[in-house]
């Protein structure tokens, strides 16, 4: 694995480089989050990183325990509640969340633990999860208005993430689950492996499609993802990278 707190920060730079040069009706146009414009998108990505700034001091996080269609509830309410703000402060109030994030991050011990949303997670971890969000979130603002956003050498994190938190994605479904060995084609060409090969069951393809599964942007049956064994489809049906 590369540095996670460096590549948040890139992924951030990214985002940055897109939100800087939007229009004022790019700001109100619809997103690819349902109800949402992308100016409501970045509110809930600022949003959500202030919860993450106040579980790294120590704070808390205001969805710790809840379940999941909870938490989707309270963050669109909670996105409802400050909609308005113009977008040249919104964009300043999200970098003053976003940046500070990674090496706050990185200056926690190895070991540390911070509240989350199931579970308290290692600083790398919650790193990649806010990667993961960005990542998800970015292609809901630059999809639908036809910005390039290149997938990359990052997505890698997000793919150990979906990987790492297959049981958990079982448990929150209700489904019986067991080991998978995932195979996955980086978007240049290299194989990323997750898991034991011996596993009984295999996920296979490109690594950009495993991590639109897990964000449930694209379904598996839109993909050229191959999934076998026992467990193999249920993991591409409970895959998730999000909301842990």
């Amino acid at each position: 694995m590369t540095d996670i707190f460096a590549d948040l920060r890139a992924e951030y730079e990214q985002l940055d480089a897109v939100l800087s040069a939007l229009t004022p009706a790019q700001w109100s146009h619809p997103s690819a989050a349902e109800g949402w414009t992308v100016s409501d998108v970045v509110l809930h990505l600022t949003q959500s990183e202030e919860l993450a700034a106040a579980s790294i001091a120590g704070e808390g996080a205001a969805f710790t325990g809840r379940p999941t269609g909870e938490v989707d509830a309270v963050a669109d309410a909670s996105v409802v509640a400050q909609r308005g703000i113009a977008p040249a402060a919104l964009l300043r109030r999200w970098r003053t969340a976003a940046f500070a994030t990674p090496e706050a991050l990185r200056a926690h011990p190895k070991g540390a633990r911070l509240s989350w949303v199931a579970t308290p997670l290692s600083p790398a971890t919650l790193a990649t999860t806010r990667l993961a969000e960005h990542w998800a979130h970015a292609h809901d603002v630059t999809d639908p208005l036809g910005i390039p956003y290149p997938d990359g050498a990052r997505l890698r994190h997000i793919a150990w993430l979906g990987h790492r938190t297959l049981p958990y994605a079982f448990d929150v479904e209700g489904i019986e689950g067991g080991p998978v060995y995932c195979e996955l084609t980086s978007p240049d060409g290299e194989l990323w492996r997750y898991g034991d090969p011996s596993a009984p069951s295999t996920i296979t393809g490109p690594a950009a499609d495993f991590c639109r599964v897990g964000a449930r942007r694209l379904s598996p049956a839109d993909t050229t993802l191959k999934a076998s064994g026992p467990y193999g489809p249920q993991a591409l049906a409970v895959l998730r990278n999000y909301a842990l």
